[in-house]
């Protein structure tokens, strides 16, 4: 087998040719690097252009090639331009794509991108919110629709899960908001206190805290702090089968994931919120007795006396119609940002994230919605 060569010949003013012949391949890459050692050594000085003439070559591959380049680099950085002849037509195509490249190096860097104006950004982030909004829609009504499938198989219910979860988002979540709302029930008292007794109106604390209460803060704080506890947990739950590949698995044997991780999460927050609702109502209005009677000498049996005859059943019952559709945003809010989740960790704390964000800013929309309408209707 031939050795590597690189010779010389007719050096006039202008260029140098240098003759390539042998065999550069990767089984004889020592002898191509002492042959390439010599390369400098071959080049004139004052000579601009090197001619590199391949007729002799008998074989060369990638590895060769990309070694015997890496020396040609060397001699275009002192200002030399290189060019290529007689090389066989086999390995014309090396020649080409190491032109190519050269040529692309030579092109000035493109400027950086200029930053995108409000205009453009404004765009992107109302594209991204209706592409959410839709996909959104899109998974309530396959809910729906799973829903109403399940509903006329009773063996499908999975009355065992809806009561699990209605011990973890209602019965485990009772000490928390019992204590909370038992404080807000005092610190209502305690700011209508403050302007009651100015104006001889002791008795009026009743009626602020059970309207208050009832119609509004209870259904909300309570809704607040379940988004907080069970929404978020629905969305980690969801969200780490999504990344272990569980909810694959469960569609690949037949599984609905819908049916089984969403559904009875939601029956069980619709069942369990409203009554977590009720003792919020019962634990606030409790504290407003204390600080009634601390602050405004309103005793117990008047206080209960005059709440059963001015507060009414409505406002009850509206607290308890909030609770519905607040249980309704919490559990499909948090089970829709669970199956958003993407194959890593870091996506699950995301989601997490933003299933409470989105379902308190939804609860707080609908709170207000139901203010207007129920203004509205003189209720």
């Amino acid at each position: 087998m031939p050795h590597q060569t690189i010779a010389t010949k007719n050096l006039p003013k202008s260029n140098s040719t240098l003759i390539i012949s042998g065999v550069w391949t990767a089984r004889n890459l020592k002898a191509i690097k002492s042959q390439l050692a010599q390369l400098q050594t071959l080049v004139v000085p004052d000579q601009s252009e090197i001619l590199l003439d391949g007729a002799k070559l008998e074989k060369i591959d990638s590895a060769g090639f990309w070694i015997l380049q890496n020396e040609l680099d060397k001699i275009r950085q002192q200002g030399k331009t290189i060019q290529f002849l007689n090389w066989p037509a086999q390995y014309q195509k090396l020649v080409d794509v190491v032109a190519i490249e050269k040529d692309s190096d030579s092109v000035a860097p493109v400027s950086e991108e200029l930053e995108p104006t409000i205009l453009a950004r404004l765009g992107k982030v109302s594209y991204l919110a209706m592409h959410s909004v839709l996909v959104l829609l899109s998974f309530i009504g396959e809910v729906a629709q799973s829903l109403v499938l399940v509903m006329w198989i009773p063996r499908r219910w999975r009355p065992r899960m809806i009561l699990r979860q209605i011990q973890i988002a209602g019965l485990n979540a009772l000490p928390i908001i019992g204590v909370t709302s038992f404080l807000l029930g005092i610190v209502i008292a305690y700011q209508g206190a403050d302007q009651l007794k100015h104006y001889g109106a002791n008795i009026f604390v009743v009626d602020l805290l059970g309207y208050s209460m009832l119609r509004e803060f209870s259904p909300l704080i309570t809704a607040i702090i379940v988004a907080g506890r069970s929404g978020s947990a629905y969305a980690a739950q969801i969200g780490s089968m999504v990344v272990n590949e569980e909810i694959d698995a469960m569609r690949t044997i037949g599984i609905a994931p819908i049916e089984l991780l969403v559904l009875p999460k939601i029956i069980a927050l619709l069942v369990a919120l409203p009554l977590v609702t009720v003792f919020s109502d019962i634990t606030g209005v409790m504290g407003g007795m204390v600080m009634a009677r601390s602050q405004l000498a309103v005793d117990f049996p008047e206080f209960l006396m005059r709440f059963g005859h001015e507060v009414q059943l409505a406002s009850f019952l509206i607290g308890v119609g909030k609770a519905v559709v607040f249980a309704l945003v919490i559990a499909t809010i948090g089970c829709f940002q669970g199956f958003q989740t993407k194959a890593n960790a870091d996506s699950v704390g995301q989601q997490t994230t933003r299933s409470v964000v989105q379902s308190i800013f939804i609860i707080i929309i609908f709170d207000a919605l139901f203010s207007v309408v129920l203004s509205l209707i003189d209720l």
